[in-house]
């Protein structure tokens, strides 16, 4: 289809779920992707999948230096960076507010908003150079956020009002953008679920699909055709947009329970 060729990408979080099936289909549309993970093998072992368009590289995206040397690897291997996704995150056991330790607060915020303005800081010297795309991974939950999972709501929040401010602030040459995914089977529903094991009961008792209208949760597939949209030319005059991708979830503004 080559809605992306000739485009260049950084991907973070592509070791698994959302981040994964973005690079799978920025390749797919022609585009060259750094597959960036703290988990270098899982990586790896992405990108050795999609051949000579992909490059896989560690980042840390609390660490200042760690991210400007992705960047770079994008520079080396690519010649340049077309558009950045910011889709690392993490969740923290969902819970009483106040059983949340001051260490997973700060992981929660570092990794999820911290994360999302370093790569902007240090991606944007090549994104300028001739215009490009912008793209953070927000959360359903930042629109309707339910109880026992606050601070992850408000950190993604945080990522869709810089989105929001971004989106005025770099225009006209740089679109920024971001989806509002509802729960799906990634890291992300293992993180707030305590486990794996406690995960996969969840998943198969179809509790994650309470109040979403389309009654199944969210695929990495459906955030990687988001995406996949968002940065392509026929997004060329959509900026400043937060994508509710929740299989109707956020549509009545009110989180329904069960």
């Amino acid at each position: 289809m080559d809605r992306l060729k000739g485009m260049s990408a950084i991907v973070t979080g592509a070791a698994s779920g959302f981040g994964a099936a973005t690079a799978k289909a920025f390749v797919s549309e022609g585009a060259r992707v750094v597959l960036a993970d703290i988990d270098l093998d899982g990586a790896r072992e992405i990108a050795g999948g999609l051949g000579d368009a992909a490059t896989a590289v560690q980042v840390d995206v609390r660490q200042s230096e760690s991210v400007r040397e992705m960047v770079a690897v994008a520079e080396q291997s690519f010649g340049g960076l077309d558009i950045l996704v910011n889709n690392a995150g993490l969740a923290h056991k969902t819970g009483p507010i106040e059983e949340l330790t001051e260490d997973q607060f700060n992981l929660v915020m570092d990794v999820n908003v911290r994360g999302v303005w370093l790569g902007v800081k240090h991606g944007l010297p090549l994104l300028r150079r001739q215009g490009g795309v912008i793209l953070n991974i927000s959360s359903a939950g930042a629109l309707t956020p339910r109880p026992n999972a606050g601070v992850y709501y408000a950190s993604k929040a945080a990522v869709l009002n810089m989105t929001r401010a971004l989106s005025i602030e770099l225009a006209p040459d740089i679109r920024v953008n971001c989806v509002c995914p509802s729960l799906a089977p990634t890291n992300f529903i293992t993180g707030a679920s305590g486990s794996a094991e406690v995960a996969r009961t969840r998943i198969s008792a179809g509790l994650p699909t309470a109040g979403i209208p389309l009654d199944r949760v969210c695929k990495p597939s459906d955030v990687a055709a988001a995406l996949t949209f968002l940065a392509c030319a026929e997004a060329a005059y959509i900026t400043g947009v937060a994508l509710p991708v929740d299989g109707g979830m956020t549509a009545g503004l009110t989180p329904q329970r069960r």
